[in-house]
């Protein structure tokens, strides 16, 4: 292997090499010359379509049909998407690899993985009506150009929302580019317009002339952090100007008249200037680079260099990283290079090697950190062990190092000369692969369906693995040639031992793929009901998605598929599937009961259930406020229990309807017969409140034989007509109840109680204390002493010669009260 600085040549200051990447990618019968390439960024994929305004061949073989081809950058064939949409304008790469394709009716596909899978959407705003012209990307947004000069702006492919720029000038567009937000001072997107003689600056709100002097331009390219912008003139000059159109860094003349088919940017340091099969590279300060070639030549930009694509080879040119020309630079003193130096007498036995270590000691960890870095920034192996042998080398003398950097830059070349493998075809960089980062780089090796290895980097970064073994099996449920009994044993043996592996994604994939009866098998052992039940529901797998919903013992997510099944199946078919899933039954019935009566109606007449059938007109009947109207339905729910078995609990609802139809009768009557002065109502009011309406209007007697035609209990009776006799404050009645019986329903305590409440304090005291000859003296004694009778009370206590109640009774009597308690006491003693 040649030396280390063999590729590389100087331009100005600075070095430049040209790594090849791989040889022989393409087919060499693939005119690239008549093709457009897009390619991805971070070594990203290739995307080649047929320019359709190129004169070109006849060509008859199907091969030669219209399509997108994706290939990898080893020149594997990834995917071949056909194409019969209409013209494409616009084809591009976001960062995370999905692939955009524009038309020019305006027409926007991204397709979000390498394996033909698509979202679409529409750029409006008179796309269709004036049609695209051209297209450019950024990271996660495009900017369209239509042919009557207006501007399209998309910021975000996930959620689209189409917007006009600023109304640009009308004159001919000669070239364009765009900066990104993320490099604007307004964090929108800006276009670069190259109109007439000068230059446009169009954002959201206006378009704004640069007044440069030297157009018209004929290319336009804006570097990767958005600093520097590269203008081709007529005439072969090419300036690079800062983006703020304040100050030229550099300046080349070409000195050819014939204009470029391409100017990108190399990394942030230079430009590159396409012809068909020539490149010139300008340095800084106008140093420039000659590279030729025998066929067409794409340039396909990144990060930190570009990429150049022919049919037979995929070089990349890039500025030397500054550790590495410290490390390698023909003639260099630095400690780093006498550290690689100091390794290599080391591997020869040299006792130079100690005379080195001894010349760098006090810059031994310097070194080692850029020998380190500069390895990171190789690409062939045995430099890059070279280098790690010199950083090795020179940690184990120094007696304090931290390895961190060490290992860290061990584990990533161990990776990147995995994926740079020619059957991987990524060939990133250590820059590139720093900014794309491991997890985006196992989604592109997921992509590629490169399983094997994506799982192997995870449990090497220690990352996750289950979305690598999910797109693994959702693939082979969508493509396997393979029966859907073996496929799904195949998948499940592969992923049952898997923790946290979610079915429900396999089974989606391979409903879509019109792989019914796989998707149900495989959602039998989706541990999550959340996740099978709405599939199950997509997939028109009724009762499976009620039987689910069920066993998980959720009932929002029974209801959810109860909700579902009724809007979809005829109800006659609903009512079958829940006649035996009691717990379905009881959420229908009891939301049916607060919401739609009329269901309830015809679930009960469904499933021949006349007792819940009455029950349910029976409170419907109570809810009326016409009499004639609750009577209608109470005779409905009597004919429904006509002709049911006569079991305890149909008796009863049958005596309750009749009972219920008699006081409504009753009560009509009533409101028939009161006085128009009158504000009471007794339609709608139950028995006991009718009762207590009637007492308290003075209807005794009515209300007497209303309670004994429907066998009111005689207790409740009685509590009615106490209540309502002391809110009428009828206290006559009262005297009179208490004068013409001796006992009481309810004792006559509750009397006291309720007449002493109204604050009728001699009724209570004076006729009802008596009266309660059930209770003992000193309970007798407490109803005194709740009417302020403290020497009645002392009676009571006398008679039953309760010495110690009497000493209570005076300290609660105060000092009114205490001679006469004291005078009863003391007679008590006397006759003991």
């Amino acid at each position: 292997m040649s030396g280390p600085t063999a590729d590389w040549e100087k331009a100005g200051d600075s070095f430049y090499r040209k790594i090849k990447f791989y040889e022989a990618i393409l087919d060499p019968e693939l005119e690239l010359e008549y093709h457009v390439i897009a390619g991805a960024v971070y070594g990203g994929a290739l995307a080649l379509y047929r320019d359709q305004e190129r004169i070109q061949t006849y060509r008859s073989t199907p091969s030669f049909k219209s399509s997108i081809d994706v290939y990898s950058c080893a020149g594997r064939l990834i995917r071949r998407i056909n194409w019969d949409k209409g013209n494409i304008r616009g084809l591009g790469w976001s960062d995370d690899e999905k692939l955009l394709v524009v038309t020019e009716d305006g027409t926007v596909r991204c397709y979000y993985d390498l394996h033909g899978d698509f979202t679409q959407f529409s750029l409006g705003n008179g796309a269709e009506e004036h049609g695209v012209v051209a297209c450019r990307f950024w990271s996660h947004g495009l900017v369209a150009l239509l042919s009557n000069n207006r501007l399209i702006a998309v910021s975000n492919y996930l959620e689209p929302r189409p917007r006009l720029l600023a109304l640009p000038p009308s004159d001919m567009v000669h070239s364009w580019a765009i900066i990104p937000p993320a490099y604007t001072l307004s964090r929108s997107v800006e276009v670069l317009l190259a109109v007439g003689e000068t230059l446009y600056v169009i954002d959201s709100t206006e378009a704004e002339d640069r007044v440069l002097p030297n157009g018209p331009f004929q290319h336009i390219s804006v570097s990767p952090n958005g600093l520097y912008i590269a203008l081709y003139a007529e005439g072969g000059k090419v300036w690079m100007i800062m983006s703020d159109f304040q100050s030229k860094i550099g300046e080349y003349e070409s000195k050819t008249k014939t204009v470029p088919k391409d100017v990108q940017w190399c990394g942030n340091d230079s430009v590159v200037l396409a012809w068909e099969d020539e490149i010139h590279m300008i340095g800084p300060n106008g140093a420039f680079l000659r590279y030729y070639y025998d066929a067409w030549v794409h340039l396909i930009p990144d990060i930190d260099g570009v990429r150049l694509i022919t049919n037979d080879v995929c070089e990349f040119l890039q500025k030397v990283p500054d550790a590495t020309v410290e490390v390698h630079k023909y003639g260099s003193t630095s400690p780093a290079s006498v550290l690689l130096d100091a390794v290599q007498q080391l591997e020869s036995e040299s006792p130079k090697a100690d005379e080195d270590i001894q010349l760098i000691r006090p810059k031994l960890p310097d070194a080692v950190a850029i020998c380190v870095e500069a390895a990171g920034q190789e690409y062939h192996s045995r430099w890059q062990k070279q280098l790690l042998k010199a950083a090795s080398f020179g940690k184990s003398i120094l007696d304090v190092y931290s390895s961190d950097d060490f290992v860290g830059v061990c584990e990533t070349l161990r990776i990147l000369n995995a994926v740079r493998d020619y059957r991987i075809g990524l060939p990133l960089t250590y820059e590139q692969y720093t900014r794309l980062t491991p997890v985006q780089l196992i989604r592109r090796l997921i992509n590629r369906s490169e399983y094997l290895l994506a799982i192997r980097l995870s449990e090497f970064l220690r990352l996750p693995t289950n979305n690598i073994y999910v797109h693994w099996a959702a693939r082979k449920a969508r493509h396997s040639s393979a029966d859907q009994e073996s496929v799904c044993r195949s998948i499940v043996a592969r992923l049952s031992s898997k923790r946290g592996i979610s079915f429900e994604m396999i089974a989606r994939a391979a409903y879509d793929e019109g792989h019914g009866d796989l998707a149900t098998a495989l959602l039998h052992h989706e541990a999550r009901a959340g996740k099978q039940v709405p599939l199950l529901m997509s997939m028109s797998e009724d009762e499976l998605a009620l039987d689910k919903a069920i066993a998980s013992g959720d009932p929002d997510l029974v209801f959810i598929v109860l909700l579902n099944l009724k809007k979809q199946i005829p109800l006659a078919s609903f009512f079958r599937m829940l006649s035996n899933r009691p717990m379905a039954m009881a959420l229908v019935e009891t939301s049916a009961r607060d919401q739609d009566t009329s269901l309830l109606k015809d679930l009960y007449y469904q499933d021949d259930r006349r007792l819940d059938g009455s029950r349910l007109l029976f409170s419907e009947a109570l809810a009326q406020s016409a009499p004639q109207t609750k009577v209608d339905k109470l005779k409905l729910a009597s004919k429904l229990l006509a002709d049911s078995t006569k079991d305890s609990a149909a008796l009863l609802t049958s005596r309750l309807i009749q009972e219920t139809q008699s006081l409504i009768k009753v009560q009509s009557s009533l409101d028939n017969d009161r006085p128009a002065s009158s504000q009471t109502k007794f339609t709608g009011l139950s028995l006991n409140q009718t009762v207590y309406q009637l007492v308290l209007g003075s209807q005794i007697k009515r209300a007497n034989k209303l309670a004994a035609d429907f066998h009111l209990p005689p207790k409740v009776s009685e509590w009615i007509r106490l209540r309502a006799l002391v809110v009428a404050r009828n206290w006559d009645e009262l005297e009179d109840i208490a004068r013409r019986n001796k006992k009481s329903p309810i004792g006559w305590e509750p009397y006291f109680n309720e007449i002493l409440g109204a604050g009728k304090i001699k009724l209570a005291g004076g006729t009802f204390v008596a009266k309660c000859t059930n209770l003992t003296v000193s309970e007798r004694s407490e109803m005194w002493i709740k009417c302020g009778m403290f020497s009645r009370a002392g009676d009571e206590l006398v008679k039953a010669k309760d010495l110690e109640g009497l000493e209570k009774l005076k300290k609660r009597a105060g000092p009114e009260g205490a001679g006469e308690i004291e005078r009863m006491m003391a007679g008590l003693r006397l006759k003991r």
